[in-house]
Parts: C-alpha cells; structure tokens; sequence
C-alpha cells in the first residue's frame, strides 16, 4: 500500500474577509488558519505528507514557521498559482512515487475534525475513486435565473453542503487537472472536475465543525469551537 499525501492550496486572497494579508494567513486564536488545518490533517494519522501552496511572496515566511511547528507528518511549502486548479497542479507535480492516495483540503477549513480525515482516506482505499464529505442542507435551496426570478425548488433530500478533504486515487486527480482547459477559472472544487470526466463520486457524512471561514462571522464561530475544545482539554 502507498502512502497519503494532502494538498492545502492557500493562496487565495479570501476578499470577504476583508482587506490585509491572505484569508490562510489569517489569525485564529493567535496562529494562522492554514496551520490549524495542517495540523488536523497530520493528527489523523492516516496522512504521511502534506504541501501547502501559498502565496509566491509568502513562501520564505510559511517555511519559517512550519519550521517552528511539530506536525506528525512531513510538510512542505511550494508557490500557488492565480486560481485554486492552479494551486493544486504545482502541489501535484512534487509528490513522491509513492503516493497513490491524494487529498484536497481547504485551508479556510482549521478545524476539521481528525477522524473526517481518516474516514475519507478510508474510503478511497476501500475502492472509491473520489470521496468527499457531506452535510445534509437545513436551508431551502432555490434556482434563479439572470434576473433572480426563482426557476425550481430542489428537495433538499437530494442535496449536501460539500466539504474537504476530498479524496480521491492519485491518477484520477492527475487526469482530471490534465483536462482542464487553462482558462477556466470558476472551479470551486476537484471533485467537480472528476465528475466531468465520468468518475462517480462518493459522499460520505461531513462534520459541522468542518466549515469553510469565509466572513468575519465565521472567525468568530470558529474561536468559540477553539475555545470549547481548550475547555475541554481537547486541544
């Protein structure tokens, strides 16, 4: 059996948190997001390596801090592309022979639970393809057209918030960013791409404390989960 690897892409500007440095740069609870995620990846203990692509002015710095870390896999920092497809694809192309199984996760999402890691890793080694973490919707969805006319209602049975990590066989995810024509730029996540090449993906449950910061109201959120666990001894 190969090993795992996981790619964090962290370059993005997160532009709905508001004006300063990179959203994965961010403070939470005094330490940046993108580490938090990095370290929930290596404590599941099913992840032997992990890249994170940052922004190219930030690399030096990310280094230097990881370097300051005590992870329980190894890490590496490579430079990001414009676009989060591109982040991935330089993440990629410096994997060791030996891995077979790749993950895909958000660095916007620190505190995915240890054990989601685990179960999607699990999951791509009992024979699926491509797996990814899903919650089941608590809002109504509705479509809408070019002037915001609502189109449909989908039941909500039928639907999942999709989350990271997501996993999948290395060569599938070598194909899927193979495929991809340069100039899109709206692809919001691998799975999608695999989906377009015919691959069936599996949903397995998501976490609730899986959820990608995106506002300043999920900073919040996700300091009051930190707290909760310190209280707790649980981290």
């Amino acid at each position: 059996m190969g090993r795992t690897a996981a790619l964090v892409p962290a370059a993005g500007r997160g532009e709905r948190l508001g004006p300063g440095t990179p959203k994965a740069l961010r403070q939470l609870a005094g330490v940046p997001m993108f580490v938090h995620a990095v370290n929930a990846l290596t404590e599941s203990r099913a992840v032997d390596l992990v890249i994170v692509a940052v922004p190219p002015a930030s690399v030096d710095e990310v280094s230097a801090l990881l370097v300051q870390q005590q992870f329980s896999a190894d890490v590496s920092v490579v430079a990001g592309g414009d676009t989060r497809p591109e982040s991935v694809a330089r993440a990629l192309i410096g994997l060791p022979a030996d891995v077979d199984v790749v993950l895909v996760h958000d660095a916007a999402r620190p505190l995915v639970p240890p054990e989601l890691v685990s179960a999607v890793v699990a999951a791509v080694r009992q024979g699926h393809l491509a797996v990814v973490p899903g919650v089941a919707m608590v809002d109504t969805v509705k479509e809408v057209d070019a002037q915001s006319d609502v189109t449909s209602t989908p039941s909500r049975a039928t639907l999942r918030a999709i989350q990271t990590p997501q996993g999948f066989t290395r060569e599938v995810l070598q194909a899927a960013h193979a495929a991809l024509d340069a100039d899109e730029t709206e692809i919001t996540d691998d799975a999608g791409m695999v989906e377009r090449m015919g691959v069936v993906v599996h949903v397995i449950p998501g976490h609730e404390e899986a959820f990608k910061v995106t506002r300043p109201i999920d900073l919040i959120l996700a300091e009051a989960i930190l707290a909760k666990r310190r209280a707790a001894g649980a981290v």
